[in-house]
């Protein structure tokens, strides 16, 4: 008896692999977790229709504190699919979960899906030019987080790109936007004052990856903030020194103003 992570892929409920799909048919249950990542395109009830079987949502309490309970006692003596966007292993609680599993003495295999780390390749911007990622997180009481600005500055020191993950509280159905990561992030420029981050800076918002119809814009903060990019899940990318290609791909396709032809 095993446990399965089967990655669903980025947008719907046709992304997932046939060798993911055929596995959670063959499983005796199917566990899911969408508290990481979001399936804007697809519903529950689509994805169980799909499988032929009741899928039992987790919560991040569920999977981070109690996965032993819920879902790897059952994997003792039944095989059990672990469904969640994107790339399963993407994640890093998922290694987290595969760690314990392999401690228990419980077999663990992963069948990929579509990630948003492939599928950000859309945006132009080349795969090997991509340096540390982030997340830009929500704010709360006490609690001003900036990590992702240092980032950012890292990257950029190096030349590189910088992708910026947006916050998901799924158990709120708060999902942001690239248009409240620029004001976050604005906010920390104000904080910090070193010129990381400002009106001025070129960003690259991504929605909807993995859709037929993604929506993929470019340009200055000050253009950007204000613009609606349609429903989330919204990626955004900071450039850090880009090829001549790259400069050409977000005029053409992301509507980036041409003056940043003149400064590749």
């Amino acid at each position: 008896m095993a446990i399965y992570f089967i990655g669903l892929g980025l947008y719907d409920e046709k992304d997932v692999t046939l060798k993911g799909l055929e596995t959670a048919k063959k499983c005796d249950l199917v566990f899911a977790e969408f508290y990481t990542s979001l399936l804007a395109g697809t519903t529950m009830s689509r994805i169980e229709a799909m499988i032929g079987k009741t899928i039992r949502r987790l919560s991040r309490e569920d999977v981070e504190l109690n996965f032993e309970r819920t879902v790897l006692s059952e994997a003792r003596d039944k095989d059990v699919a672990f469904l969640t966007a994107g790339d399963p292993m993407v994640a890093t609680t998922h290694s987290d979960l595969r760690i314990r599993a392999k401690r228990m003495g419980i077999e663990s295999y992963v069948i990929h899906a579509p990630s948003i780390y492939s599928a950000i390749a859309i945006t132009g911007l080349q795969i090997y030019k991509f340096g540390k990622s982030a997340t830009v997180a929500y704010p709360e009481k006490n609690w001003f987080p900036t990590s992702h600005y240092d980032v950012i500055r890292e990257n950029r020191e190096r030349g590189l790109h910088t992708m910026l993950f947006l916050d998901i509280k799924a158990h709120q159905n708060r999902y942001m936007t690239a248009n409240e990561a620029m004001e976050i992030l604005l906010q920390v420029e104000d904080r910090k004052g070193d010129g990381i981050f400002t009106p001025d800076t070129l960003v690259v918002v991504l929605a909807r990856a993995g859709s037929l119809n993604p929506t993929l814009r470019a340009g200055y903060v000050k253009d950007m903030i204000n613009e609606d990019f349609g429903r989330q899940p919204h990626v955004m990318v900071v450039p850090g020194r880009l090829h001549i290609v790259e400069a050409e791909y977000l005029v053409e396709f992301g509507g980036a103003p041409r003056e940043i032809l003149e400064e590749t």
